[in-house]
């Protein structure tokens, strides 16, 4: 079976501490045990979680969905946003995790990336070098979310194919956005084959789609 990589990377910096982080970490363990329950995405999906704040870490490699333990993701009591350093660690693990195709065999479907942040990139000369680095790397749909108020449109625009908002950064809103990228991974192993960008399903109504 061909695997489906999804990359997520997630804003841990200071601004995150407390209950925006509790909530990416209740949210986060509601998308894996939904994941699980749909049989073709159990097959296919493979998840990497990425973080990043004043450094950016690999917590989880690429790993088959049954066999995947989420960590309890943590931040800093303070400190920057280091995108741009997430998105170099990320453009080394492709290199690494994924199986082109060749004329001898099929290699992975088009991986996802799911980018959340609540802030502008501190880092801004990498991460101004790296997005189209990353845009060139194939993914099936490259999706932001720009957490509460700080986070700005324009931030993520270079980077991602879509954007969407969360105005609030409680569980609610949280659970909302994890709900909503598993509707669009579980969808996305569903239509492994298809020519062209994956569509998108309509984000709820806490969600709302910037582009």
């Amino acid at each position: 079976m061909r695997r489906l990589p999804v990359y997520l990377l997630l804003d841990t910096s200071g601004s995150m501490r407390g209950e925006p982080i509790e909530a990416v970490n209740t949210g986060l363990k509601v998308m894996m045990s939904s994941l699980r329950q749909d049989p073709h995405a159990l097959e296919t999906v493979h998840i990497a979680i990425i973080t990043f704040d004043a450094e950016a870490k690999l917590v989880v490699p690429l790993t088959p969905l049954d066999e995947l333990q989420v960590p309890e993701i943590v931040t800093p009591e303070s400190g920057p946003t280091h995108l741009g350093m997430a998105l170099e660690l990320l453009v080394g693990r492709l290199k690494r995790d994924l199986i082109r195709s060749t004329p001898e065999r099929k290699g992975d479907w088009a991986p996802f990336l799911f980018v959340m942040t609540d802030g502008k990139p501190s880092d801004t000369m990498l991460f101004e070098d790296h997005c189209p680095i990353v845009r060139r790397q194939g993914f099936a749909n490259i999706v932001g979310c720009l957490a509460g108020p700080k986070a700005r449109r324009q931030d993520l625009e270079p980077l991602c194919d879509h954007i969407v908002s969360l105005d609030t950064m409680d569980s609610a809103a949280f659970n909302s956005f994890f709900k909503w990228v598993t509707s669009t991974i579980a969808g996305g192993s569903r239509s492994m084959g298809l020519q062209g960008e994956v569509p998108l399903p309509p984000p709820p109504a806490e969600i709302q789609l910037v582009i």
